[in-house]
């Protein structure tokens, strides 16, 4: 949530929040969701015996997962249509905060094909 300021400010961003989660309740669209703490640590294995090496060379580089959210949507556009609704979160002043956010499918099993 960049771009907040004021508690009201962040009390609107949250609204608009959740009164988006409500219609996608009402359409059958809405799964799930769930904000995220901004303070997070990557992790990675550094060899046997060796304690995990934490955050790595560039972590100021990584992004802020502020929550996900999942849908259950017919089509790749619908998913498309409704993020773009989600960036348009207000923020300070109001005005929607133009947030990027990223749509991705769950992993399916491939095919199996038959011969």
């Amino acid at each position: 949530m960049r771009g907040m300021g004021t508690p009201e400010e962040i009390s609107a961003h949250v609204q608009y929040m959740n009164d988006f989660a409500a219609r996608l309740e009402g359409t059958g669209e809405f799964v799930d969701s769930q904000a995220l703490s901004a303070e997070g640590t990557f992790v990675r294995y550094d060899g046997e015996g060796r304690p995990p090496v934490t955050d790595g060379p560039f972590a100021e580089t990584k992004d802020l997962i502020a929550g996900w959210m999942v849908i259950d949507v017919e089509t790749h556009e619908r998913a498309l249509q409704l993020a773009g609704e989600l960036s348009a979160a207000p923020g300070a002043g109001g005005k929607p905060i133009h947030e990027w956010l990223e749509v991705r499918p769950f992993l399916t099993e491939p095919p199996t094909i038959t011969e």
